[in-house]
Order: structure tokens, then sequence, then C-alpha cells
């Protein structure tokens, strides 16, 4: 949900918290979106940044979820480009109450309450789970990114496990970020969720990821033997890394995923 689901926002917005740990917080979200409403807002870009990547991983009729859908334009959009079988999910019930009754006029578009780690769906419900900036959230207070804490890489785990029962065979998960490859992909590359694996790039000073997972389809030997590490105890040899410098982007900026 974003819930927690937070990214980039300019400096001179009056909501940013005091401290991005509390982008996990429902609190500040409520509150959030009690102040700006439902106008959209974007982390990592709108829809048009990434159109041709993810339009070459959906297909006409599929189902889709959104999960932390925040007051993002993204599931509007979607519905606009024919997608008109759209749920989105956000433990924000203010977010929730906003989108319902900005999007009213598109039926197809569904808006729910909900916790990404205990989606209250069947399982094999969606062709599609997609997620842009939730994730990132849940690991703001993570200050190693070789070294991610047991209790968020148990958070991650329970939302991705959801994932992979509530998308059918051949279902794809996509999740939008800018956490680089060397550091989420060891999350991704589990097998028990029972996906393959891959990704590609969008931006220009700034590159984000694009992961796409499809179920039923095998790791690769190096993905499975990157997703072991996840699971080594930790080294504390290795120095912390830093992302690439942001393009005046304070979430960016202040946090090391």
């Amino acid at each position: 949900t974003r819930s927690p689901g937070p990214g980039p926002a300019p400096m001179d917005l009056p909501w940013l918290p005091d401290s991005n740990v509390r982008y996990r917080d429902r609190c500040f979200w409520d509150s959030r979106y009690r102040e700006v409403g439902a106008a959209p807002a974007e982390w990592f870009g709108g829809l048009s940044c990434f159109r041709e990547q993810l339009e070459a991983e959906l297909r006409p009729g599929d189902r889709i979820l959104v999960l932390g859908c925040g007051n993002s334009a993204l599931s509007a959009d979607l519905f606009q480009l024919g997608y008109t079988d759209v749920t989105s999910i956000d433990y924000s019930p203010v977010c929730i109450t906003g989108m319902r009754a900005r999007y009213a006029q598109c039926p197809g578009l569904q808006w729910v309450v909900m916790d990404a780690r205990d989606l209250a769906f069947p399982d094999g419900t969606f062709d599609v789970v997609l997620e842009k900036g939730t994730l990132d959230s849940m690991m703001v207070a993570e200050t190693d990114p070789w070294n991610v804490s047991p209790e968020t890489t148990a958070l991650l785990d329970q939302v991705l496990k959801e994932v992979s029962r509530v998308l059918r065979p051949g279902g794809r998960f996509i999740s939008i970020t800018f956490a680089q490859p060397h550091f989420r992909k060891r999350h991704y590359a589990q097998p028990a969720y029972g996906w393959s694996l891959r990704h590609s790039t969008y931006g220009t000073d700034f590159h984000y990821f694009l992961y796409v997972m499809c179920k039923g389809q095998e790791l690769s030997p190096a993905d499975l033997a990157l997703g072991r590490r996840l699971h080594e105890l930790p080294c504390p040899a290795c120095p912390p890394s830093y992302l690439q410098a942001s393009d005046s982007e304070d979430y960016l900026s202040a946090i090391e995923l």
C-alpha cells in the first residue's frame, strides 16, 4: 500500500515529514491526504515516463491490482488507455475515500482500503500486480542497503508472498523503484515466489528501474545465487554504499537504499 508508500518530492512541499521513517506511518499518510486531497502526485514520474516498458507487459482484458495507489493518477491513466479492470488498494482510508470521489466516473476502477501484507483476494485473482514506490517506503529505516534488517526483510517477504498468491499462473508482478538491481533483486529472487525476474530502466539524469516477475517461470541460476545472498550473515567489512546523486528530489537524497 502506499501505505506505506512515498517517493521523491520537491523540498518546498509543506507535507514532507520531518523524518523519512514517517513514510511508514499510516497517520502521516492520512494527514497528508487530508491536506492535499486526491489531486495527482507522482513518485518516479507519471505513466508517460515508462509507458513503453509497462505496456509491453500488459494484455487487453488484464485484471490489474495496484498496491499502495496513493493519489497517483496511474490507475486512471491505465483506464484511459483501455485497461478497464483495475483494483487499487491503499491502507489509508482518507486516500481511498478521495480517490473514489475523484474517479467516480470511471466504473471499472475499484478503490479498496487494504494492507498489502494481507490481501483479501482469492488465489490467482489477478493477471498483473503493479507497485510504484510502495516497497521503497517499507525500507525507509534502512541505512545500509547491503545489510537489510531481518524485520524489513520479513516485511517485504510478507508482501511478496501475498503478491505471488493472488497472481494467476503466467501473471506478472511489476515493481517500479529507484532501487538498483544489486540491492533489490535479492529480495525478488526467492524460489518460494515461483516467478522469473528481469528488469529494464527509464529516466535520463536519474535512472529508475522496472522489475518484471512472471509467475510460473524459473529464476536464472545467477538470480538464484543472488537470492541466496539475502539469507547470508551480514559482512561487517562491507562499507555502506550510496545511490547516485538525485536530481533535486529530496526523498532520494535523504535516504540510502
